[in-house]
């Protein structure tokens, strides 16, 4: 049976959950939000099923990949559908082609107050609440199963997801036919708790002492695509009010984000998308405008099948894989050496001291960015 010892060895894909036939298996909140399975001894049978479906680890399935990715600069033609993208709107083209078969996506969209969750979308309206970046760690409950249930009636399926959502998905289906199914993953930093994120709209709300009604983790159309600000409205409020990026930090990442098995570029997805950081290395003038590019990794000869149907709907550049390498394509996100120290201050005093002392908000925060600015324009100067 699956037992957790280091929450290190944990991303909380669900897919030792969903196999579990006798349902021995729930998912279970630590102190800081994040899901860890939880065996019930009275009826688990100790089959093993959960500890064969696990695949976060470096042996994930990666048989039908090519050597190495096709990789490519890619910018929808639409300027509406860049804008309302991340970056250059190649997730859109993709799962429009899906749509157009009368297939299903899966994605990452809200559920009640703005808690992030995986979804299924059947239409453009409904995968438009997917596209955006969402840094919390998303609620699968339920959503491997539909996935399997939807290939079982033979529709053509996209999911989406972080790579370590992808391999648990890949690794839970298991022998199951799955010519039909497109994994699509990102490139990731990390993902954040989703107690900490409902700790920090709770913090929001008490200072505008409004509830929040609109939320933009990354808002391209105030700052731009490489600014990292988030926006949000409160109440009836159409105004946007900004936050620095305060919530996206290492600090509050998973664990195992630390030790993903992930970051290179043997991807568990058929496709890989990301934001094009250093596109310039690429191609000085195709992204002239600044407007947003994705970087697009075909990984398997059905990813690049299906890449090659939507590049009508694209611009696109292939790129040499030297000039793609971002950190993450590389490895993990280091765990900052305050994490458990900081751990363990939140437990004991809560979100917003706990803030407050580590220089994430407050006075702290205000002299930290005093110093940078300082140290900017002393630069510039010289």
């Amino acid at each position: 049976m699956i037992t957790i010892k280091d929450k290190h060895n944990c991303s909380g894909c669900t897919a030792c959950l969903n196999v579990c036939t006798h349902h021995a298996i729930t998912m279970q909140p630590d102190t800081l939000g994040f899901m860890y399975p939880k065996v019930n001894l009275d009826i688990c049978v100790d089959c093993g099923l959960c500890e064969r479906v696990c695949a976060f680890n470096p042996n994930y399935d990666i048989s039908t990949n090519f050597p190495n990715p096709q990789a490519f600069a890619a910018r929808h033609k639409s300027e509406s559908e860049i804008m309302r993208s991340r970056s250059g709107a190649a997730f859109i083209a993709i799962t429009d082609e899906i749509l157009k078969q009368n297939g299903v996506v899966y994605g990452v969209g809200y559920k009640e107050h703005f808690q992030v969750a995986h979804k299924r979308a059947t239409t453009k309206e409904q995968r438009d609440e997917f596209r955006g970046s969402k840094y919390v760690q998303s609620d699968l409950t339920n959503i491997f199963l539909q996935v399997r249930d939807d290939l079982k009636c033979g529709k053509t399926t996209l999911f989406s997801g972080t790579p370590c959502q992808v391999a648990g998905l890949k690794a839970f289906l298991g022998k199951l036919n799955t010519d039909n199914l497109i994994l699509l993953d990102i490139v990731c930093s990390g993902v954040p708790s989703p107690k900490f994120w409902s700790n920090h709209l709770d913090y929001l709300e008490r200072k505008h002492q409004s509830p929040v009604s609109y939320v933009n983790f990354r808002d391209k159309e105030v700052f731009g695509w490489k600014a990292l600000c988030e926006t949000y409205k409160y109440g009836d409020s159409h105004e946007k009010k900004t936050s620095h990026y305060v919530f996206y930090q290492p600090l509050f990442f998973r664990p195992s984000c630390h030790v993903c098995p992930f970051t290179n570029l043997h991807r568990p997805g058929d496709i890989t998308i990301a934001d094009f950081w250093g596109w310039e290395r690429a191609d000085s003038t195709f992204n002239a405008d600044d407007k947003g590019c994705s970087l697009v990794l075909c990984n398997t000869e059905k990813g690049l099948s299906l890449f090659n149907r939507v590049k009508k709907d694209l611009k696109v550049l292939p790129v040499p894989l030297e000039k793609v390498m971002q950190n993450r394509l590389k490895s993990p996100t280091e765990e900052p050496t305050q994490k458990q120290s900081f751990i363990q201050y939140y437990e004991k005093y809560g979100y917003e001291k706990a803030l407050k002392k580590y220089g994430i908000i407050g006075w702290r925060r205000k002299i930290l960015l005093y110093k940078k600015r300082i140290l900017k324009y002393l630069c510039v100067s010289h």
